[in-house]
């Protein structure tokens, strides 16, 4: 027994079907197109984040430095231990 075969496609169908693939790679490059912007725009995000954490890092006193930390960059009075007046217990 032999298996039906399918008549060869027409000009038509072959035309049809071209250009639903153009539209789907149309549809695709648009896309693409969207990703790059939008993986450049988080580029620069990252970039000014990084920025700032490194210019927090930078106000960061030595370790062995006393002082309270200001990673805001507000300016904060400092206190003199010697000016507190509640006495101290140890």
């Amino acid at each position: 027994m032999s298996e039906p075969t399918s008549p060869p496609p027409s000009l038509d169908d072959l035309s049809a079907s071209l250009q639903r693939l153009s539209e789907k790679i149309s549809l695709v490059q648009d896309a693409v197109r969207n990703l790059t912007q939008s993986r450049a725009q988080l580029e620069g995000k990252i970039e000014d984040a990084q920025k700032r954490v490194q210019r927090i890092l930078s106000r960061l006193p030595e370790q062995n430095d006393g002082r309270q930390l200001n990673l805001l960059g507000e300016t904060i009075p400092t206190t003199n231990p010697e000016d507190d007046s509640e006495p101290t217990t140890h």
